[in-house]
């Protein structure tokens, strides 16, 4: 069995035809059926043009000949959005065919037959003609809305297109007819949809414009007949360069990593809450209101992370790198010197124009090419402010999770909630089910003061201390207190009540507590 994989794997790579778009490729599984004809639709400025020149040019690559025939676009027109991109339209044959040309060539021609009939059988020779010439392997035919018009009727346009399918396949073809169809919500009953049961697949693009920010753009195949692909929408982008596909990320595709290393985070008192640290292949949420100290806890186990060995990746939707590492280094905390051996890798993320699919792609590029065993998203409020906050990316959120922790990565999410520092609502939404681990930190006053305060509430895999302990971070260093915060209640709550009357002052776990004295004898008005 095993000696026969090289040979299936090359049978598969002739069955395919590469589009040059490694995720759409992969999405197809190797990429489009060779020989087959196949439809890319979407609405103008969806991207289609500059999926088909790629096509044809990772045809030309492999040697394979090129021929893009255009009824929407000038020779020219094409060349300049090839520029655009730094490619070349070298080894691509151009075939531009306005409605002038074909009225010219009839000009002579004496008929008693409708005027979009002999156009449409004009067109039809004339495609035939150069496709006899030229002997391609790669086709482009755009668009094939002119079919549609010059057809009239929708049997008479169902019988071209299959006339041509059969022509294009006896010759040993690929080709891809570009349509522009409207968008998805639109496609209850689109026009023209006799191509779909003739092509051999069919992608549909389609963008969405945000009342802030950059398109977002995705894809979604609509059918491959006779084989498998990865179905539901997938995210891409538009780079000079190309097409960047973004295919879903999903929870199989990580493994299954069972060994649990405990990564501990230093600060002893910390690493027994939390019943000796926190294993990789688990996910922990830090939640807590703004300046409790969630970020300067995660770069705690990035700097941990790093110092044994392991690489590790903080992505950044709030908050500057800049920032985050001179905070960092006020509080003892020295981010740099890990970056720099490149154990420790940080991005800043835009969040006016990332997509969840794109996201998805740099956590699981940092993972699978710089190999890093500890991922930070903070936060996961800036993720949601970013993507928006619905089902389908709270779904591909917990996918992504799963996928990290198949393939043995500490995962730190951080959660903001509201708090005294809050400016209107903080979108809502339940995350606790994303978690292994949930650590809980929250800022209190005590004398006047404001102090910070952490508990572990969850934690799937071994046991974990259940009680509070105050939490400081200072100049000299990021401190837990070695005992509970035993004569204070409601401190979660973030306003503590008054200790119980007849109690001494006391210090216990590093905050002084007030003491209230009743005066024996006195009345308890």
């Amino acid at each position: 069995m095993g000696g026969t994989q090289p040979d299936q794997t090359t049978a598969l790579d002739q069955q395919r035809a590469a589009s040059g778009i490694a995720g759409l490729d992969s999405i197809l599984h190797g990429g489009f059926p060779r020989e087959e004809m196949h439809l890319v639709q979407g609405a103008s400025g969806t991207g289609k043009t500059t999926l088909a020149l790629q096509f044809l040019l990772a045809g030309a690559d492999t040697g394979e000949s090129g021929l893009y025939i255009t009824l929407a676009q000038t020779k020219r027109g094409l060349e300049a959005i090839a520029r655009s991109h730094g490619w070349s339209l070298e080894g691509v044959t151009v075939y531009a065919l306005s409605p002038d040309d074909i009225a010219e060539s009839l000009a002579a021609d004496q008929t008693v037959l409708r005027t979009a009939d002999v156009e449409l059988g004009e067109l039809t020779r004339q495609l035939r003609q150069v496709i006899e010439q030229t002997q391609p392997r790669r086709v482009i035919f755009d668009s094939i809305g002119v079919i549609g018009l010059l057809a009239g009727s929708a049997p008479r346009y169902h019988r071209e297109i299959a006339v041509l399918r059969q022509f294009l396949v006896a010759r040993g073809c690929t080709a891809l007819f570009l349509g522009d169809w409207p968008s998805e919500r639109e496609l209850e009953s689109p026009p023209n949809t006799e191509f779909h049961s003739l092509a051999g697949s069919v992608i549909h693009l389609e963008y969405t414009a945000p009342d802030y920010g950059e398109v977002r753009r995705r894809l979604r195949v609509m059918k491959v007949r006779g084989t498998a692909f990865r179905s539901g929408y997938h995210d891409f982008r538009i780079r000079t360069g190309g097409l960047e596909v973004y295919p879903r990320v999903e929870a199989h595709q990580g493994g299954q990593y069972d060994e649990f290393r405990c990564i501990r985070s230093g600060i002893a008192a910390l690493d027994e809450l939390l019943g000796g640290g926190l294993e990789l292949g688990t996910a922990c949420l830090f939640i807590g209101p703004s300046g409790a100290g969630k970020s300067t806890l995660c770069a705690v186990y990035a700097c941990a992370a790093a110092r044994g060995g392991d690489a590790a990746a903080m992505f950044l939707f709030e908050e500057r790198p800049q920032t985050l590492k001179e905070r960092c280094r006020g509080v003892g905390i020295d981010l740099q010197p890990h970056e720099d051996s490149g154990r420790l890798a940080i991005e800043q993320l835009n969040s006016a124009d990332i997509s969840a699919g794109e996201f998805a792609h740099r956590v699981r590029a940092a993972v699978e090419g710089n190999r890093a065993r500890l991922v930070v998203i903070d936060s996961l409020t800036g993720y949601f402010n970013a993507m928006g906050n619905d089902s389908a990316n709270s779904v591909q959120l917990h996918e992504l999770l799963n996928f990290l922790s198949g393939r043995g990565v500490l995962t730190l999410v951080v959660v903001t909630q509201e708090g005294f520092t809050s400016v209107g609502a903080i979108p809502s939404v339940d995350v606790s089910y994303l978690s292994d681990s949930l650590l809980v930190l929250r800022l209190f006053e005590v004398d006047g003061g404001i102090r910070r305060c952490v508990a572990a509430v969850k934690k799937r895999r071994g046991g974990h201390e259940t009680t509070i302990r105050e939490l400081s971070i200072s100049a000299e260093g990021i401190r837990v207190g070695e005992e509970p915060l035993r004569e204070l209640r409601h401190i979660l709550g973030g306003v503590p009540e008054p200790p119980s009357a007849g109690q001494v002052r006391s210090s216990s776990g590093g905050v002084t507590r007030t003491v209230v004295r009743r005066d024996e004898g006195g009345s308890g008005g």
